[in-house]
């Protein structure tokens, strides 16, 4: 048989160009989505610290862990 026509040839690159960047952009999307979720970590570690010398700080001058735990997350 002959040969295959060159429309079919560059309807096929086409599809691999575009199946090509889809696949690159999925993973630039993913790779973002880690970065924010790595970020947000970081920032509940800082809050972390932030509550646990709160609550030391407190538990002093408190009667119980609970008053200083419930002081130290905006309770009355």
């Amino acid at each position: 048989m002959g040969k295959k026509s060159k429309k079919c040839s560059n309807k096929r690159r086409l599809l691999w160009w575009a199946f090509g960047a889809v696949g690159l952009g999925a993973r630039v999307l993913t790779a973002l989505s880690l970065l924010v979720i790595a970020t947000s970590f970081q920032s509940l570690n800082k809050d972390s610290a932030f509550l646990k010398e709160c609550i030391e700080e407190k538990r002093e001058a408190m009667p119980s862990l609970a008053d200083a735990v419930r002081f130290c997350n905006g309770g009355d």
